[in-house]
This record gives C-alpha cells, structure tokens and sequence, in this order.
C-alpha cells in the first residue's frame, strides 16, 4: 500500500475520532476501535498523535475533549461494547467459519464487515475490498493477500472507495464468496440499502462471487433502506443472530438461502 493511502486512511481516522470525542466527551479505546473498525493499537497510536497535537486529552484507556472535565479512568477504560456490537461481532464470528484457507473472499463496506476481518487475521486467505476499515485491520497481516480495489474516496461513514472505477475492477475478480452488509431485511426477504454508490458496489460484488453470504444482525429485521439491493432468491446463506424476525427468517429459507442464527 503506498504512503499516501495510509496517510488518508490516517486523516480519515483522525477526524472521526475527534468527531466521536467530542460528541460523547470521553471515550475508550475499545469503543473507538470496535467503531471504526479497526485494532486498539492502531487507536493508541492515533491518539497519541492527536494529543501531542493538543486537539484531545489522552488518558488510560481513552481520551478526553481537549478541556473536559477530569474522568475516572478506570470507568473509561472499562466501558463495554454495546450489545448491538456484540451481536455485530457474534454474526462476524460465524460467518468466519465459511471461509476455508485458500478461499478468496470480498468483504463489503459496513462495520460487521470490518468485524469479519479481524476474524480473518492469521489465516491463509486472499480479501478483497474496497473498504478501507477492512485495510487497516488487515493490512500489517502477512498471512492475509489483501487487494484493494480502486475508485473514488467517500469519506462519509465507513471510509471506501466507490464508483465505476471500483466497478470496473470487480470485473477482474472472481471471488469464491462475497460478505455483504446491509441497512435492512424486509418481511417480503427483500435485503435494502440506503447508499446509491454502494447499492450498485454491492450487486457487482454479488456478479464476481460463486456464494452469496449476507452478514445481518437481529436489529436489521426489517432495518432500513429505500433501496433494493437484492431479493431472497439471490442469497445463499444469511448469518444473523438468534432473535431476528421469525417470519422473515421463514421467508428467507423458503426463497432457499440457508438462515445461520449465532
């Protein structure tokens, strides 16, 4: 990876980290790397450039608004994950599992996505993505080849690269299974989305896999989205949690994906 992807990957991160910092006043380094997807020692390190900056307040296990009042840090560093990440991250667990050494896989934008890629650390597997959460995590992994696919940065949310130029790549790749993201599962099994560049990103990425696997947590049944990225026929396998919709889940099984509950 050249010098100046990392360093946008770098800005990209900085800015969402002051973002999150101010908004919550102080935060841990657990949340911020579950977050943003990406590992606790990449977090430390960004800040304790954004300290030496004088932008926030390091402290152990976190970090403060510049000027906040004094935390405990204890509490700080204790905070636990939400249960929606730990729903996230038991769905990223599963569908780690599908994956076999060799396998080439793509790995979509979203934060159960990034979840899945830290599954995947230490095996001998090919991921490709346009998601540059899914890079940082992987990309100091000598076990993992990574390939980044090009296009147009979009800075917003989960930080990808986007459009006709990532498209057009997709086109080159041939994938044994695509991990998808979602913003929601209808009742019908109709899957939507609420992004136009990545709605069209996520059905060129269905075209280059032979395996279809959409990752969902229980609270994306029926989620949200206006966009439809796909019906329940095109699936193969759905992983999500136990506790998602009853009715839809049937509706999915009966389209034939196969329904994993974790």
């Amino acid at each position: 990876m050249t010098d100046t992807i990392l360093a946008v990957l770098q800005h990209v991160r900085h800015a969402e980290i002051m973002q999150r910092v101010r908004l919550a006043g102080a935060t841990s380094v657990r949340d911020l790397a579950a977050q943003l997807g990406v590992s606790p020692s990449t977090i430390r390190r960004d800040l304790e450039i954004l300290d030496r900056d004088g932008t926030l307040t390091r402290v152990r296990g976190g970090a403060l608004a510049s000027g906040g009042a004094p935390a405990d840090d204890d509490l700080v560093s204790a905070r636990a994950a939400s249960p929606g990440e730990r729903d996230k991250d038991a769905v990223a667990a599963r569908a780690a599992r599908l994956v076999r050494d060799g396998d080439v896989v793509l790995l979509d934008i979203g934060t159960t996505t990034v979840l899945l890629a830290r599954h995947l650390t230490g095996r001998p597997v090919t991921v490709v993505t346009s998601s540059l959460a899914v890079v940082d995590v992987l990309r100091g992994d000598s076990a993992v080849e990574l390939l980044l696919l090009g296009g147009m940065l979009r800075r917003a949310h989960h930080s990808s690269l986007v459009g006709v130029l990532t498209e057009e790549a997709l086109r080159q790749v041939s994938a044994d299974r695509v991990f998808l993201s979602a913003s929601g599962v209808r009742p019908d099994g109709q899957v939507t989305d609420s992004t136009i560049a990545e709605v069209s990103l996520k059905r060129a990425m269905m075209v280059a896999a032979g395996q279809v696997v959409l990752l969902v947590d229980r609270h994306k049944f029926p989620g949200n989205g206006a966009l439809r990225v796909c019906g329940p026929e095109e699936l193969d396998v759905v992983v999500t949690n136990d506790g998602a919709d009853e009715p839809t889940v049937r509706t999915l099984t009966a389209a034939g994906a196969q329904v994993l509950l974790t």
